[in-house]
């Protein structure tokens, strides 16, 4: 068994590293303005609480409309199909990969109607983009049969057919490991030779333009594959929490913090965002825990210790570390040994064809 508190930050990190690499997808490889990603991260938590829930309360007769949401009714409807998941691990696992498929396709379907936008607002985007986030929460907060409004609902546990006692273990787990499957595919982006182009849009779009490449349709491909993957984290906190309610999510978490784990890590760079990820996770769970003791030394309240330091940790890597701890390196479509190897072999060529036309000369001479 792993200590609560080691499972607390393996789940913080982990959905860290699946919000921060979807921005890096977009800010890091394209530039794009990203200042929205609570928006696709609140449509995943709202997939969560409102889809698998009513799917399985219709299978199993219970109600499944309006009345899913309301306070009185979803934590009895919730028992009850948590009852029959705790003896149906099949059933669970089908409902969880169910549950992180339609949360991808929403967020991708999310990240496409923001890219009408962002054809035309290039320049504004980012502000655009930061609107239809609270727009999407202040809809969750006031529309009730969605996800319960103001009073939220329960989501179901998908991983309560291991036990009580092992239920956080194994949901941190597998948190883990899909934050690990979308850092691999991140990388395998990053190297194909499609994020290669990606990169070369980046840092000449005119020239890319020029050379056949249409910017506007990449635009889009890069929002639906961020998007989808932020809203798969956004599912995966409200099935880990196993409730949902649109207050909590807030731009500071959700944008912010991610933005500020970039940043950390370095832009453009996956392995860099790993590290800036765990560190950023540790310090602030050492923080929170320990910010009762350090406020006594510090003389600042423990309420807002938590966001001093790490707005003051922003500053000083902006004013000392605007790279970030990784820098970002180019990426080769094929490797620097096999450069060399070309680049030795195109010399070799050269000089025998040299020796070859000297010796001609030499005997027609």
């Amino acid at each position: 068994m792993f200590p609560p508190e080691v499972l607390l930050i393996m789940v913080n990190f982990a959905i860290g590293l699946i919000i921060t690499i979807s921005l890096n997808i977009e800010v890091g490889l394209l530039n794009i303005p990203q200042f929205g990603r609570l928006l696709a991260v609140v449509m995943g938590a709202i997939i969560a609480a409102a889809v698998p829930g009513r799917i399985l309360a219709a299978m199993l007769g219970y109600p499944w409309g309006a009345e899913y949401a309301d306070h009185m009714y979803n934590y009895k409807i919730v028992a009850e199909i948590n009852s029959v998941l705790a003896n149906n691990p099949l059933l669970s696992a089908g409902i969880f990969l169910l549950t992180l498929i339609i949360a991808a396709l929403i967020g991708g379907v999310t990240g496409y109607l923001c890219a009408y936008p962002a054809i035309r607002l290039k320049e504004t985007l980012g502000i655009t983009l930061l609107a239809f986030g609270d727009l999407a929460v202040t809809i969750a907060w006031n529309y009730d049969p969605l996800v319960g409004g103001t009073t939220g609902v329960f989501v179901i546990d998908p991983f309560i057919f291991v036990g009580p006692a092992m239920r956080f273990t194994i949901a941190a787990f597998i948190t883990l490991v899909v934050a690990l499957a979308v850092y691999v595919y991140a990388e395998l982006l990053v190297r194909s030779p499609y994020g290669r182009m990606l990169k070369a849009v980046r840092d000449a779009e005119i020239a890319a333009g020029i050379y056949g490449k249409d910017i506007i349709k990449v635009r889009k491909q890069v929002l639906i594959i961020g998007g989808a993957i932020a809203a798969m984290a956004g599912a995966l906190w409200a099935l880990f929490t196993g409730s949902m309610k649109a207050a909590t999510y807030t731009r500071l978490q959700w944008t912010f913090w991610p933005w500020a784990f970039m940043m950390l890590g370095g832009v453009g760079n996956n392995l860099g965002i790993f590290i800036g990820v765990l560190i950023y996770t540790i310090v602030r769970y050492l923080i929170i825990v320990y910010k009762g003791a350090i406020s006594t030394v510090v003389g600042v309240s423990p309420e807002w210790l938590e966001y001093i330091l790490i707005g003051l940790l922003i500053i000083l890597i902006v004013l000392f570390r605007p790279q970030g701890l990784l820098p970002e390196k180019p990426t080769y479509s094929i490797s620097a040994r096999r450069v060399t190897s070309i680049v030795k072999k195109v010399e070799e060529e050269v000089e025998k064809q040299e020796e070859s036309s000297q010796s001609k000369s030499n005997k027609t001479s």
